[in-house]
């Protein structure tokens, strides 16, 4: 079928943005808008919130909120709350915290909590003549002409810390940055970075052209290409670390403590050397991580691609966790390169996220930046506990029973049967299905 494209569809009423797509690309199947509506809330204030968060929402999609209990972090017993769809995620964050509780738990640190932006700029000018003027006129104008914008934030302790004039020209012709350094306190300050920076790209044509040690050519070679934050923040970092003596490392497997922190040592080490385990590593990292990331209203996106943009800081992608056996204390510990906020964005509006931040008793964002890592940190444990012992697939097949279950309607009874039959063998699709055939078969 040849689609046909549409006109005007960010101003149809919802309705009729449904029916077109139903007649458009779903051959007039009205059954997909009861799947649509069965969505919506029943309160309509509430959907029409939910609505208004972005474009063209004709429904919404859900994903399990759950909570992780029993987090013991830098002395306060603590509940996450993490919105995550993939099986085994909050169980095994749990299974971490009840791990380390009696161990002292989680320890953080905050390392430094700057984020950075730029103003991208062409300029056919000799970069030591750039400097100059940078350094003896524009850099202090950078400053008042956004004295009014960083007011607000100055009087909460946060602002513009440093302004950099950054010469790339080596790597491409005529190309140089205004690099800053904020401080945006409690909010992720996106706006706030980028209304700045937006002010610099207007101070900078303004003075470059008023400035007459320039000449008319260097003044009209002028381009600023964009003024935007950068989501990578290497400067915004919270380590999360845990520690005990090898023979508190008693596992239910049955595997030697000493064992235990040898096999879980090699492994870690495994992922700093090798990318292609550090891929995957990193990845259940960002499991722990992104679940309460999204349940308190933040960019998962910009968290993940910091993330993977400071395991590769080096030149080769590698692991975000590390871990140290010395004198016979077995240390595991992750440093994060993290930017999030607790008030703005959805932080003041979706009911859910006011009820995750309440749950971690009000944190300030840097309150939230610990729980974050020692979130990661916890998922990571559990994984390379699990790898290291009875293997990955034991514990996460459990969690995936009943998403096979459910594919086939399974009833009640037949979930409890198969978490009975489960319960001392690893579980598997193949075995599932074939169980499943059989047991119907009998009951016919």
């Amino acid at each position: 079928m040849n689609h046909q494209p549409i006109e005007g569809f960010s101003k149809l009423s919802k309705q009729r943005k449904i029916d077109w797509l139903i007649s458009e690309y779903l051959s007039g199947d009205r059954s997909f808008e009861q799947i649509l509506q069965q969505y919506w809330n029943n309160d309509a204030e509430l959907q029409k919130l939910h609505e208004e968060f972005s474009e063209n929402t004709i429904s919404n999609f859900y994903m399990p909120y759950g909570i992780a209990p029993n987090f013991l972090i830098d002395g306060k017993l603590l509940s996450l709350p993490m919105a995550v769809e993939e099986s085994s995620v909050v169980a095994a964050a749990s299974k971490s915290a009840k791990f380390w509780i009696d161990k002292g738990g989680f320890k953080t640190t905050i390392i430094n909590t700057k984020k950075l932006g730029h103003t991208h700029f062409i300029m056919n000018v000799e970069p030591h003549k750039l400097q100059h003027f940078f350094n003896f006129k524009l850099k202090k104008k950078l400053f008042e002409t956004t004295d009014e914008i960083t007011a607000n934030m100055r009087k909460r302790g946060g602002g513009i810390l440093n302004i950099r004039l950054i010469d790339k020209t080596a790597e491409m012709p005529n190309y140089f940055q205004l690099k800053a350094s904020f401080d945006t306190v409690d909010s992720m300050g996106a706006n706030f970075i980028n209304s700045c920076l937006e002010r610099f790209g207007k101070t900078l044509r303004e003075e470059v052209e008023n400035d007459e040690n320039f000449t008319s050519e260097e003044k009209n070679s002028l381009q600023i290409v964009m003024n935007i934050l950068s989501n990578y923040t290497p400067d915004c970092i919270v380590r999360a670390e845990v520690s005990c003596k090898i023979e508190d490392l008693k596992d239910e497997s049955g595997i030697a403590p000493e064992e235990f922190a040898w096999k879980f040592r090699q492994a870690v080490t495994i992922a700093e050397i090798e990318p292609f385990r550090a891929t995957t590593h990193n990845k259940g990292i960002m499991n722990g991580v992104d679940a309460v990331v999204i349940a308190t209203g933040n960019d998962f996106r910009a968290t993940s691609a910091c993330a993977h943009a400071y395991a590769s800081r080096n030149g080769k992608y590698s692991s975000l966790t590390h871990c140290t056996i010395d004198g016979g204390i077995f240390r595991f510990w992750i440093d994060l390169p993290i930017s999030v906020g607790v008030v703005g964005g959805l932080t003041n509006l979706h009911p859910l996220v006011k009820f995750s931040l309440a749950l971690l008793g009000k944190p300030s964002a840097q309150e939230l930046m610990s729980v974050l890592a020692v979130s990661g940190l916890a998922q990571n444990f559990a994984a390379l506990r699990s790898l290291v012992t009875t293997g990955i697939q034991k514990g996460h097949m459990k969690m995936h029973l009943f998403n096979i279950l459910n594919q086939f309607n399974a009833t009640e009874e037949e979930k409890q049967y198969f978490v009975n039959y489960f319960k001392d063998k690893t579980v598997s699709h193949h075995e599932v299905i074939s169980k499943l055939r059989e047991l119907r078969d009998m009951n016919l």
